[in-house]
């Protein structure tokens, strides 16, 4: 049996978030139930799900975030950019000394309050 971990972000409409994330990060569709859906995102999947009083806030309604999204990709330049044209506040990429070697990483900020990191090489290999 293997084992995976995902992230379940919270957004205040499921339906606009959706297309969005198809848009900015070419993400696709497993399944969607209106106002919760998966997505795949280059392989990783990453759940959707619009709020839940008193149990599941939006970073846009608790007004910060606990958690940022790492995304790990050959082009990170090219995945902030494209986020960037659909909406999402942007950080240029730059390069980091790592005990892994170079690592180059920038990130975003997504419309629904999210912080994504994007970088050229994964800490697990």
């Amino acid at each position: 049996m293997s084992t995976s971990v995902s992230v379940m972000l919270a957004v205040p409409d499921c339906a606009a978030a959706v297309a969005w994330y198809r848009e900015a990060l070419d993400a696709t569709v497993m399944w969607n139930l209106g106002g919760v859906a998966g997505l795949s995102i280059r392989g990783a999947p990453v759940f959707l799900h619009e709020p839940v009083e008193g149990k599941f806030s939006s970073p846009l309604e608790a007004g910060f975030t606990t958690a940022r999204v790492q995304l790990f990709c050959d082009d990170p330049d090219a995945v902030i950019s494209k986020a960037a044209a659909a909406g999402a506040e942007g950080k240029d990429v730059q390069t980091y000394e790592s005990p892994w070697g170079p690592h180059r990483q920038g990130g975003f900020t997504d419309p629904f309050g999210h912080v994504w990191h994007v970088g050229d090489r994964s800490p697990l290999g």
